[in-house]
């Protein structure tokens, strides 16, 4: 038969185990599964412990001051692709008369509009029309690098949040909930259409 070994003992052992592996992990009994209140729990770094209330309550300011400006971020988000979406809209198309199918295509869409294009005194007639949005948009150096910009510090500040959550700190959760409300109250009205994570 195998022998019994107490509760404490295996305790015990786990923990001389796991610190004759390697002195950088956590022992078992360090790491909490449940939501508790203290105000000198370390945030992102061992040098960021807060060791006064004054320096938790900084730390829990600053907590709601980064989820504020992860919304905003979803806001200016927002209002950049409505402007990306009318600058493409905007994009004007010059069809030369005598292109028979292609004019006669324009002159029954209600966008279009008959010009005259002059060109060293030669005058001829256009129809000048906008492109229809059909799909995704073409690639564009202009948009598509500041949107992947955006989009990677929303994710990096959507992280710092969550490893803030998951200190499990009770201050910390209610600053970034605090946070998210404010800047859903301040900013909450631009943010349309955009798929949050």
């Amino acid at each position: 038969m195998f022998p019994v070994r107490r509760h404490d003992e295996m305790a015990g052992m786990a923990g001389m185990d796991m610190s004759s592996n390697s002195s950088d992990m956590m022992d078992v009994s360090a790491m909490r599964m449940t939501f508790f209140a203290s105000s000198n729990t370390p945030l992102y770094s061992d040098q960021w412990t807060p060791h006064t209330v004054g320096q938790y309550a900084a730390t829990c300011i600053f907590l709601i001051a980064l989820a504020v400006a992860w919304r905003a971020l979803f806001a200016a988000k927002s209002i950049l692709e409505e402007r990306w979406l009318a600058q493409a809209l905007q994009r004007r198309y010059v069809v030369v008369a005598g292109q028979t199918p292609e004019s006669e295509r324009i002159k029954q869409e209600p966008s279009s509009n008959p010009g005259t294009l002059t060109v060293n005194g030669v005058e001829q007639k256009v129809m000048v029309t906008q492109q229809q949005i059909k799909g995704p948009q073409p690639w564009r150096f202009s948009v598509d690098l500041p949107r992947a910009l955006l989009a990677t510090v929303i994710a990096g500040v959507g992280w710092l949040l969550m490893l803030a959550i998951m200190t499990l700190n009770v201050g910390y959760f209610m600053s970034i909930l605090g946070g998210t409300f404010l800047g859903e109250v301040l900013v909450g009205r631009y943010v349309q259409g955009i798929a949050e994570h």
